[in-house]
């Protein structure tokens, strides 16, 4: 999709590797200027120098409600405005049965999976609604969508970041504003990918699933190229959706 994003802003937060970096690759490819965020500085710069001249850096931990709403200014500084905002910082929620859950961790556990994606797509809010337009793709998992054994506080909180992304594109059309959520399974060259894998528990969960993917298990590219699209003016029409991108894995 050369071109369909040009002269659009781009901020991806959870943008220095794994999806949010390839989608920074192909957003810049398609005519966009990018801020990748993400938490650790060393990894940000080196995600700038993979990515080039039209992308820079700035430093936020999503899970922190003052430095999303620090980001959100500082990138309408950096570029004048955002037009996208794609949302993956969820951190690298590991697999665990309920009862192998301490009680007073459950909660915070939700938490850190959850609040990471939505509140920069709260944050961003005020900035796209006085621009009277903008699209905000959050990613969430199909655990959000499956019951998966081990997977109830991740389920949990993906489930509340595919509610929160419906709930707010029926708010926001008003404004011009589009919501959409990716939701993958497992997710091969990736940092989370190789940690689940090196897992006993995650390793033989994931390791049964990948057998389900009979259309080639799915890489960050594959997201990437989808969340262009959803960013583009071909899918202006396109607000409230679910897509799961699974290569089979379920078809939900």
């Amino acid at each position: 999709m050369t071109g369909a994003l040009s002269g659009q802003r781009a901020l991806i937060v959870g943008g220095t590797a794994g999806i949010g970096l390839a989608t920074a690759r192909q957003m810049l490819a398609a005519g966009a200027t990018v801020v990748v965020a993400g938490r650790t500085p060393a990894r940000g710069a080196a995600a700038v120098a993979e990515l080039g001249s039209g992308a820079r850096y700035l430093r936020c931990n999503a899970a922190d409600a003052a430095d999303c709403a620090a980001l959100i200014e500082d990138t309408v500084a950096a570029l004048g405005g955002i037009d996208i905002l794609m949302s993956c910082g969820g951190g690298d929620p590991a697999p665990r049965l309920l009862r192998d859950v301490a009680l007073a961790e459950l909660m915070s556990e939700i938490n850190d999976a959850l609040a990471p994606v939505i509140q920069p797509a709260r944050a961003v809010l005020p900035v796209m609604a006085a621009q009277g337009s903008g699209s905000i793709i959050c990613v969430a998992s199909d655990a959000g969508k499956l019951a998966t054994p081990g997977e109830v506080a991740i389920g949990t909180a993906m489930a509340g970041i595919i509610m929160f992304s419906r709930a707010m594109a029926n708010e926001v059309k008003r404004d011009g504003i589009r919501v959409n959520c990716l939701t993958p399974s497992i997710v091969e060259g990736t940092p989370l990918h190789d940690r689940l894998m090196a897992d006993d528990f995650a390793g033989r969960l994931f390791g049964k699933a990948k057998k389900l993917a009979h259309l080639g298990v799915v890489i960050p590219d594959d997201l990437a190229a989808l969340a262009v699209y959803l960013a583009s003016p071909q899918a202006a029409r396109i607000t409230g959706q679910t897509i799961s991108v699974t290569g089979g894995i379920s078809a939900i």
